[in-house]
This record gives C-alpha cells, structure tokens and sequence, in this order.
C-alpha cells in the first residue's frame, strides 16, 4: 500500500509538471480554460488493466460537451449487438431531433437516416441532430434516453455522471469525471471491437458533401485510433483518446482546455509519458512538414510531431463572420460561430482604415466542409469563407 501510494504521488507531481511547461509554452494563454486552470481534468489509464497511470482532478465534476454522444454510441452498439436494430434500419427524424444546434448534418423532420449514417454523423461531424435522432429511435424520446443514459452510466460503474440529453450540448445538469470517461471508453473499447472501429473513421459522404473527421489526433499521433472531441464554453475544450502501441492500449482525457491545439499537445505528452512508463518505445509517424514543439516532462522534454496538412481538406480554413464596431462585439460573434463549427479557433483583429478601426470576427483553423457549414448560418449577417492558400476568400 505504501509503495502504490508513493507512486502515485510521483504520477500526480509528473503531470503537474507536464501542466507547468504547456502554461509557459502557451503565451498568453485565456484565463477562461486552460492547462492547469480551475476547471482542468486529466487521466490516463491501461485500457487492458483499468491501472491509472496518471491522475489530475479525475474525479471532479465537469460537463461532457459531446464527450455525451460516447454514451449515446455504447447504448447504440448495445443494440446492434443484441439485435434490437440494424445498421441498414431507418431512423426517423423528428421535429426536435432537426431543430437541435449545430454541429449537425442539416437533417429535415420527417426525413430518414439509417442507423449507420448516424453513427458516422457522430464519430465524425459530432452531429446534434443525429444524436438526437439516435436517442429518440432507442429511448422513444430524447428525455428518456437520457434516463437510459444515466442508468447505464451507473451500471458501468461511472458513479458522478449525469446525462440529459443525447447530443452534449449544454444542460445545466449534465455532469461527468475524466475517471467516469476513461471508464466508459475502456467499455466501448472491450465490449464493442468491431463496433469501436468506427471512432477512426477519417471522413465519410453525406449528400455528396465529403465530412471529415474532428479528431485530429488521427492525424498527427502514431497509434490513436479514436474516441472523441468536445466543446462548449461552459465545458472549455475535451478530449478523449485511445492509442495502441507495441500491444499496449492507453485511453487518455483531458478536459478543460482552452483550445483545441493546447488540448491535442498535452494529450500527446500524457500519452507518451504513459507508455513510457509502460516501457513501450515512442514510434514517431513520418510527417512530409513536421512542427517540432519542446514540451517539459519529469525528467527530459518530450517532443510532439504534429504533421502539417498537405491535402486540400485540412483544417486550414477559416470564415469570417463580420466586422464590428467594438471588440466585444466581435469577440461574441465569433464565440457563437465558434459553437456553430464544433471546431476551429477563435481570431479577433483590428482593422484602422481612415483613422477608423473596426474588429473582424474570424474562426481559423476548420476543414473545407466545416467553413462552408458554419458560415450557412450566418450569411445574412456577411459572413464569407476563406480559402488557406493566400487567406483567399472563396465563397460569400
């Protein structure tokens, strides 16, 4: 008993220290959500085993985001599994599924979608309205699902979850613990490996638009083979992760920080310091323009590769909504486009033209479809799309 205390007060300080070197490596970072910051949570856990790893704040209370559609997804499979419905099984859509907010695929009431295309819509574009759709087709209404949610959650044995809904979008009353995620990923994970499969689906056709994954970490960290993002202001920006290396399978979470690149780096690190100590090598993945980034650990700096998108759909869009008489007033237009992508990063810069300056509201960093998705909702009020190469503009 003393010596595993002992070592985790180790694990603990090791993360912390992690912590501090992200805090100096971001400068400025938002006072809002980050690293280290008062709503800040992490765990890493062996997924074969249950053994924690590392731990910071794992058992407080934060809201999931669309970490939520994870359990949505567990009640689906559980379905598929015991035959209850199909993949090819229509869902229909009601009038509560369509009007959810975004991110969404755009489904219509009374449409249809299958079973499949729904769980596509979730582990990739994190679809509100599939879920929604999802949820009413296994629970009869959403409200009841997320009853389902709950009690399923407890079975589990994630004693501080709460769901209220199927989507994750914000509820007062909606909780959970980077413990209760690592719990629900490991049984996604071993009582579902065909189904799991579908958390590394890089993209998939939706009305002959191409949809892209949001998980980055697909992307750019040897190994990582799902699970899911998340964001809302309230939440700050999640991430749950599994990779596998050298026969090892690591789920790490992070919840709370403040953007998603800050999010992905310091997963990267926890994950890399959790299959050092399970003394599995750190295999790097050939990246054609690697962004090298030094980050602190225990003992020596851990490096990240993080591999520059070399395809036309990588996440180097940007929209801009508006421009505005005050920062303000960008700062909030932006933080609802924001919302309105489930993804990106918010920008806000100062225009002077004839002694005037003006503040443009930009969201930075979404793929092709992301931009052209979130900016649908606001061409009323002017908002174009930029194209990466030269920050041309290419839609209005």
């Amino acid at each position: 008993m003393a010596s595993f205390a002992c070592r985790s007060r180790k694990h603990l300080l090791c993360c912390l220290v992690v912590a501090v070197g992200f805090m100096s490596w971001i400068n400025p970072l938002p006072a809002s959500a980050q690293i280290g910051s008062a709503r800040y949570s992490s765990i890493v856990v062996d997924a074969a085993s249950g053994e924690v790893l590392e731990e910071v704040n794992a058992d407080e209370p934060r809201h999931p985001a669309s970490l939520t559609k994870m359990m949505t997804l567990y009640l689906a499979f559980e379905a598929l599994r015991d035959r209850r419905i199909s993949l090819d099984e229509t869902v229909p859509v009601s009038f509560h599924a369509a009007e959810m907010q975004p991110s969404k695929l755009g489904l219509m009431p009374s449409s249809r979608i299958t079973v499949e295309q729904a769980i596509l819509g979730l582990v990739t574009k994190s679809a509100n309205d599939a879920a929604s759709a999802l949820g009413e087709l296994l629970g009869g209404s959403e409200d009841r699902f997320a009853q389902m949610m709950t009690l399923r959650a407890r079975a589990l044995g994630m004693s501080h979850t709460t769901f209220q809904n199927a989507s994750g979008l914000p509820d007062p009353d909606q909780w959970t613990t980077a413990r209760d995620l690592a719990i629900l990923s490991r049984h996604l994970i071993n009582d579902f490996p065909v189904y799991y499969q579908y958390f590394s689906t890089p993209s998939f056709v939706w009305h002959r638009q191409v949809i892209f994954n949001h998980d980055t970490m697909l992307r750019s960290y040897p190994g990582a083979d799902g699970l899911k993002t998340g964001y809302t202001e309230a939440s700050g920006h999640n991430l749950v992760t599994s990779a596998l290396r050298g026969g090892v399978r690591l789920v790490g979470v992070v919840l709370g920080a403040s953007s998603n690149g800050e999010r992905d780096i310091h997963m990267a690190a926890l994950l890399d310091q959790g299959f050092q100590q399970m003394d599995v090598p750190i295999a790097r993945k050939p990246a054609q323009a690697p962004v090298r980034v030094a980050l602190l650990s225990s003992a020596r700096a851990a490096e990240v590769v993080r591999p520059v998108p070399s395809h036309p759909h990588g996440a180097s869009w940007s929209i801009q909504v508006g421009s505005f008489a005050t920062e303000a007033a960008a700062r909030s237009a932006a933080a609802a486009a924001r919302r309105a992508a489930d993804g990106g990063e918010v920008r806000v810069e100062p225009v002077t033209v004839h002694h005037k300056t003006t503040w443009r509201a930009q969201i930075v960093g979404l793929s092709s479809s992301d931009a052209q998705d979130a900016c649908s909702g606001h061409r009323r009020n002017g908002c174009i799309v930029i194209r990466p190469a030269a920050r041309q503009v290419a839609s209005r």
